[in-house]
């Protein structure tokens, strides 16, 4: 019942953006141009029964039920066009508040308001300047974000570093490492070009893999299909994973508790079937001819909302002799959090979970995204007094089916004694 409610609301919503969006835009159409406003009229709401006929699908059919990617079909459908609407009430609204305050000004004194447009003065009048304004800003900002589905979501980037660690064994110098975070299959529609991203992975030839957390969006049966295409993630030294915020099933309503408890079992098995050693607060030794350093993995750890079910002190018993000590924890905000304060002896934290938000600017010397206003570590390298910490971008996506400015990333670390 309260989804039920949940959806009408929100075709309400829809509904009343869109009104409000035609009354504005359709003055745009010159007057006279009757099939031009007819022909208007029929794309503007056919394209919301179009939206509405999707909401019915979601309301109608359970989530788990309907067909694989379809909340990325539901983004692409409804909530692109939806925020290149919102931009376009944004402006308009402007224009409104102007004619109100222009109206209450000139009732007031009695007299005309000044600034519009005479009768055959050549210049643009200022409400039509902001609808237009208006138009060209909802529509550039939905094509953007067609644009980012398009080519940015699997526009697989390599990012290399190289890193110099002062206690680094000798045979460890050169090593390199591959790290993938937040992939996130229940968002995927293109199994060819993950592939693709994967291939671009292995042609790396490192030595030793990892993976940072967020297999899934909200269950675990979402990664069944791409597990033959992540089984092929491999390395020397093997391929190392820990699990994300959205890996416990907490983003889902569960029929019972055991339901989400064995939803998270099925988690366990997945990593097994890849072939990935998943460490659930527990260390590892990583050997080569006799000089091994340790890979820390904690589960999920983060500040804010984000649930904190990892523990540190578990993960690191026992790797107090390893002069070099790499953590595998998804959430950045637990470095300043726990790391930094509490663990100086960790070398390297490795994390995802912010992707970038997918959406930023990154340019030589300058760089945005919305997510720096939630996380003060949220793409890159970043350096405390010897310790390092790198956020990877994300392999995946998940709610917004694309990346614009903010790549899909598949970092490739290089170790070398300092």
């Amino acid at each position: 019942m309260n989804s039920f409610f949940g959806v009408l609301l929100f075709a309400l919503f829809l509904l009343l953006v869109d009104r409000y969006v035609w009354s504005g835009t359709k003055t745009l159409i010159p007057e006279g141009k009757t099939r031009l406003l007819r022909t208007f009229s029929t794309l503007f709401w056919g394209y919301t029964a179009i939206s509405l006929l999707v909401l019915l699908l979601f309301l109608v059919f359970p989530e788990e039920k309907l067909p694989h990617g379809m909340r990325s079909l539901f983004f692409m459908v409804i909530g692109v066009p939806l925020l290149g609407k919102l931009l376009t009430v944004f402006v308009l609204s402007l224009d409104d508040v102007r004619r109100g305050i222009t109206w209450m000004a000139k009732s007031a004194s009695g007299k005309p308001a000044k600034g519009a447009a005479e009768p055959g003065h050549p210049t643009i009048s200022r409400s039509e300047f902001l609808t237009k304004t208006a138009a060209a800003a909802g529509v550039g900002l939905a094509g953007t974000l067609v644009f980012g589905i398009l080519s940015g979501a699997h526009d697989y980037r390599v990012r290399r570093i190289r890193l110099s660690l002062k206690n680094l064994p000798a045979k460890f110098n050169g090593l390199r490492i591959v790290q993938l975070s937040d992939i996130h299959t229940g968002s995927f529609y293109n199994q060819t070009a993950v592939k693709g991203g994967v291939e671009m992975a292995l042609n790396e030839k490192p030595d030793l893999i990892v993976f940072t957390g967020d297999l899934v969006n909200d269950q675990t049966s979402e990664a069944n299909e791409y597990i033959p295409v992540f089984r092929k993630v491999k390395a020397p030294l093997g391929v190392y994973s820990v699990l994300g915020n959205h890996d416990y099933g907490d983003y889902r309503r569960w029929a019972s508790k055991h339901a989400k408890e064995q939803n998270f079992s099925d988690m366990l098995a997945a990593h097994k079937a890849l072939g990935w050693d998943l460490m659930l607060d527990e260390n590892r030794a990583i050997t080569v001819e006799g000089e091994s350093i340790g890979l820390v993995g904690i589960q999920n750890w983060g500040g804010g909302r984000f649930p904190k079910y990892g523990d540190l002190d578990k993960a690191l018993a026992g790797a107090g002799d390893f002069p070099v000590k790499i953590l595998l924890s998804h959430d950045p905000s637990h470095w300043d959090l726990q790391v930094i304060p509490e663990r100086p002896e960790i070398d390297l934290m490795l994390a995802g979970h912010t992707h970038g938000m997918q959406f930023g600017v990154e340019i030589p010397g300058f760089r945005w995204s919305p997510a720096q206003y939630n996380y003060k570590h949220w793409a890159g390298l970043y350096e405390d007094k010897n310790q390092y910490l790198y956020v990877n971008r994300g392999f995946g996506y998940i709610g917004y089916p694309g990346r614009v400015g903010i790549l899909p990333e598949i970092t490739v670390i290089e170790l070398v004694k300092g």
